[in-house]
């Protein structure tokens, strides 16, 4: 959804009035700045309407912050031409390097190309390896494989191998998470001997309402479910409260999500959900800002902890949630 132009100022000093036509002109959506150092980045995010976009982005204001870095945040809306608008004429407007969370992740080459010498530091939506170069078109964020990977291996500790029926709410089509999430979670079920009968499969998009609506439709097929995997929280709420609808007991059907939100974590203090897997959004935030303020210098990933050796990635790993130690992540 397109929102309103409006600019506000975001400073630890003070808050005031900033005129930010020169950028916002061409988005149609929120601009806001923060920080007053030397370094000036331009931070793109589609939107912060999900909550994990939200947190990254207040992270990602804030780290700028404490780091003495000048940051202008522009939300697009969505749209790839709002994106390229604003790389085209970044240089112009003093900015040493970019962070951007791509409305799609295919679009990064085109993105590379019309950034020509300003690296880009990409976020929460990964590009194809081939279309990231050394110290240049970075990517900041965890192996999405990993949040699939500990999902899966929680569920066979409880459930075992053997057969299961499987339903798997999945988020954006196309989007690295989706894919890599649920790509993970069916390799590890097969490497630990588990045949899973996948009875459900489909996109909710990241949201409640949308997998509460799947579970309805699972549910006129007639099947039993044992475990839901939810590529993330939201999802897995939605889904929770599809089991409570019809009566089912979420305490034997497992249903994992991903992110450790507050409601996340709170609904497995509360014996609903049963696991998540916290993407730390802080700490991505923490590496995205500290790789714009270096490579906007000229510098190299060389001492940023997390970094690859091919100075493509930095990875912030993801941290396994379950009722044992929720009570670490609740906020």
């Amino acid at each position: 959804m397109k929102k309103n132009l409006f600019v506000k100022l975001l400073s630890v000093v003070a808050v005031a009035l900033l005129t930010f036509s020169s950028i916002a002109g061409c988005a149609n959506g929120s601009t806001s700045s923060s920080g007053g150092g030397a370094t000036k980045v331009l931070w793109i995010i589609t939107d912060t309407d999900d909550t994990f976009r939200k947190a990254l982005s207040d992270s990602i204001v804030s780290q700028a912050s404490a780091l003495g870095v000048s940051l202008d945040m522009v939300e697009t809306a969505g749209s790839i031409d709002t994106e390229l608008e604003l790389i085209s004429t970044a240089k112009s407007k003093g900015y040493s390097a970019i962070i951007c969370r791509p409305a799609d992740n295919a679009t990064a080459l085109q993105l590379n190309v019309t950034a020509e010498d300003i690296p880009i530091i990409y976020v929460n939506n990964q590009p194809s390896d081939d279309h990231l170069t050394a110290d240049k078109f970075i990517y900041v964020g965890s192996d999405e494989q990993q949040a699939g990977q500990y999902q899966a291996e929680y569920v066979v500790s409880k459930l075992g191998k053997g057969s299961m029926n499987v339903i798997i709410f999945e988020g954006e089509k196309g989007h690295s998470a989706t894919i890599n999430r649920t790509l993970a979670v069916k390799k590890t079920l097969k490497a630990n001997g588990v045949n899973a009968n996948y009875v459900f499969v489909d996109y909710a998009n990241w949201t409640d309402t949308e997998a509460e609506k799947e579970f309805d439709i699972f549910m006129k097929t007639g099947q039993s479910v044992d475990a839901i995997f939810c590529n993330n929280d939201t999802m897995a709420l939605g889904a929770i409260q599809g089991l409570k609808n019809y009566g089912l007991d979420y305490s034997k059907i497992l249903v994992c999500g991903v992110d450790a939100t507050a409601d996340g974590c709170a609904s497995i203090a509360a014996g609903e959900m049963s696991f998540t897997v916290l993407q730390n959004a802080e700490g991505q935030a923490a590496k995205a800002v500290e790789a714009a303020k270096v490579l906007g210098s000229g510098g190299t990933l060389d001492n940023i902890e997390g970094a690859t050796k091919d100075h493509k990635y930095i990875w912030v790993d993801f941290e396994p949630v379950d009722k044992s130690n929720v009570s670490k992540y609740m906020k």
